[in-house]
């Protein structure tokens, strides 16, 4: 059974000093109410990620730092960006790859997704790869077809070694901050899809979803959609929240065990 996991994206909100607030309230929840199943993990803005290492590092939370973006180039002229070995240098044990934000308002390509992708994966980090249809793709009836080729365009050239680090979040862009949430039947129906296309491409990775999770949908979302996990928006800026979602999944894996 694949370890079930919770990531947070932090997306462009929170100074550092909030950054630091809204981790050390997370702490607290996390030792009030320790899971035992679930891995737990952040993706603060760039400027916030050594404010938020600190802490997790001095109060020695269990939290998985995350980048929500890297370069695929090691240096250079590439005003704006940051690189991995950036990343690495503050703890940072995860990246978002192919954010449908990334694709779709600063021109993140399939073939730069999968450059990205290996470059994270080759270097030994946790690369959540996301994908996922807009709502024209979905109204159509061709999501399972889309999320296939985005899956074969970023996995297809991975190096067999870099395979065992990726995971990847299905997020339907008509679902992502709307408050909209994809019903578990078709959270399901896409999941079989994105593990039938895995298997053809002689590949196995856990699945998350994200798109409007909230406590109270998670545990369905969870078990029947038959996920490994959730990436998390919006509710992941607030402690309670984020925190009872990751309680939710906790609580599904500790019954079928």
């Amino acid at each position: 059974m694949r370890s079930p996991a919770v990531y947070g994206n932090w997306k462009m909100n929170l100074d550092f000093v909030e950054a630091v607030h809204l981790t050390q309230e997370l702490g607290v929840l996390l030792r009030r109410t320790p899971l035992e199943h679930v891995e737990v993990g952040v993706a603060p803005p760039f400027v916030d990620l050594r404010s938020v290492s600190s802490v997790i590092e001095a109060d020695r939370l269990g939290l998985v730092l995350c980048a929500q973006h890297v370069n695929e180039y090691e240096a250079g002229a590439h005003t704006g960006e940051v690189s991995l070995a950036m990343l690495e240098r503050l703890g940072v044990g995860a990246v978002l790859v192919g954010h449908s934000e990334r694709r779709r308002l600063y021109g993140m390509d399939d073939a730069l997704v999968a450059r990205t992708l290996a470059r994270v994966a080759g270097a030994g980090l946790r690369a959540i790869l996301c994908v996922g249809e807009d709502l024209a793709v979905r109204e159509a009836g061709g999501e399972a077809a889309f999320v296939a080729e985005q899956l074969r365009a970023a996995i297809a050239g991975l190096a067999e070694g870099a395979r065992a680090r990726v995971t990847v979040a299905y997020e339907p862009l008509w679902a992502i901050g709307t408050g909209v949430v994809a019903e578990p039947a078709q959270v399901a129906a896409q999941n079989e899809s994105i593990r039938s296309t895995l298997a053809g491409l002689g590949f196995d990775a856990p699945v998350l979803y994200g798109g409007s999770v909230t406590a109270e949908n998670a545990t369905d979302l969870a078990r029947d959609g038959a996920l490994d996990g959730f990436l998390v928006g919006g509710a992941s800026l607030r402690a309670e929240a984020f925190h009872a979602i990751c309680r939710a999944l906790d609580d599904c894996y500790a019954s079928t065990r």
